[in-house]
């Protein structure tokens, strides 16, 4: 199937050929049907999927076709996103999609300034992408009112579960009229998350694609065995060794990104840090100089990371391995993406083992491990060049360290 063929009006299919975009993704072929059809959507689908153009497109035709008849004033549609990250990345693919349709869109969040956003509500918007807090402070200072909404998304459910935003979608769906059109997403279908669906949607349509254990074909694969002392200096060498321009580097916590960012910023790697900790102008600033390529290195928590989504993406490094094996696999996902080549190096130390055995058992197959003979000049310093077992080997792996 090709966009074509799914009726879209001529300014949006432009607008996705601008894009390079020729074939939907099955999720997008799945559910834009279904959208345009007024139908309620139960999506099941992860990061990477397409999802976003999914729900956008179709509902800029829907809402582009009955603003052009009915000419009624207000919010049209909400979507609310889990993080300051993902719903940004939802404001640009409405931006990128509605080129031409005079539709205007705003996104909320929190952690800046609301005057800008109050500005734009004030002006008049027709959809408002939104991180459910800001949105609750917005509608409570009476600038916000959904009365008028015909379209609601709750994007990534299961992870705005996991931040304890449930309380505050309910007080937000309290608010919007009964009589709406509901698309709801999730990665996961816990029974809580199916309640909340069943809760919410009429009749729906429900659209899965397949659950992501393993990362596209494309993404090439391998894993170096160091010790957590070393991880610095495999970083610093294999950058240089693979002559890697532009990379995501994951870790699991906040200081660890913090760290990684000063060792490498030391050496004159251009690099920048976000996660939780960070004010939202300074992650928007160095989301937008990753993007951009001002800056080499982004590194980056799981939960920052979340819509993050950066054309042709070369190399994923995860400096520490997650402790869930499907994180790994949406970490990695962010590179090989529309068919493009990427990479994926995974530093393991003897900590991380039980981790790297779960991740190869998601996998189903265990993945390419690496000699350490090109990178060997760092861990022949201060040593003369001998190699020694941590408390891991025993199972027959070697970590390299100095002594």
């Amino acid at each position: 199937m090709n966009f074509e063929d799914l009726k879209l009006i001529e300014p949006i299919y432009q607008a996705i050929k601008i894009k390079g975009y020729t074939q939907p993704t099955p999720i997008q072929e799945k559910s834009i049907p279904h959208v345009l059809a007024g139908k309620d959507v139960f999506g099941v689908a992860q990061t990477g999927t397409g999802k976003t153009a999914a729900f956008a497109i179709p509902m800029l035709q829907l809402i582009y076709n009955r603003k052009n008849i009915e000419k009624k004033l207000g919010i049209k549609a909400l979507i609310l996103a889990p993080t300051r990250e993902l719903a940004i990345q939802i404001d640009e693919s409405f931006k990128d999609y509605g080129k031409g349709l005079n539709i205007k869109h705003t996104v909320i969040f929190g952690g800046v300034s609301q005057g800008n956003q109050v500005n734009a509500l004030q002006r008049g918007v027709d959809i408002v992408i939104a991180t459910p807090g800001r949105l609750l402070d917005l509608m409570n200072q009476g600038y916000v009112k959904l009365n008028t909404v015909e379209f609601f998304v709750l994007d990534e459910v299961d992870r705005m579960l996991d931040m304890g935003f449930i309380k505050d979608i309910k007080r937000i769906i309290t608010k919007l009229p009964l009589k709406k059109q509901t698309l709801f997403f999730s990665a996961t279908v816990p029974i809580e998350i199916k309640a909340f669906a069943d809760s919410l949607l009429t009749n729906p349509v429900q659209v899965q694609v397949a659950v992501m254990s393993a990362p596209a074909e494309t993404v090439k694969q391998s894993v170096y065995y160091v010790e957590k002392s070393e991880k610095t200096a495999m970083l610093k060498e294999l950058l240089e060794s693979e002559k890697i321009q532009h990379a995501l580097v994951f870790t699991r916590t906040k200081h660890g990104a913090d760290k990684v960012v000063k060792s490498l910023k030391a050496i004159g790697i251009s690099s920048e840090a976000i996660h939780g900790n960070k004010s939202q102008n300074a992650r928007q600033r160095a989301l937008s100089g990753f993007k951009d390529r001002t800056i080499r290195i982004l590194v980056a928590t799981d939960i920052a990371s979340r819509g993050i989504d950066v054309d042709k993406l070369t190399h994923v490094i995860n400096y520490e391995l997650p402790e869930v094996p499907e994180t790994y696999v949406h970490r990695i996902g962010r590179t090989g993406r529309a068919g493009e080549d990427g990479t994926a190096f995974s530093f393991c130390s003897s900590e991380e083992l039980a981790y790297l055995k779960d991740i190869n058992k998601l996998l189903k197959h265990n993945i390419k491990e690496m000699n350490l003979a090109p990178i060997a000049t760092f861990a022949s310093k201060g040593d003369g060049g001998k190699k020694s077992k941590s408390a891991g080997a025993s199972s027959g792996r070697k970590f390299y360290r100095r002594r």
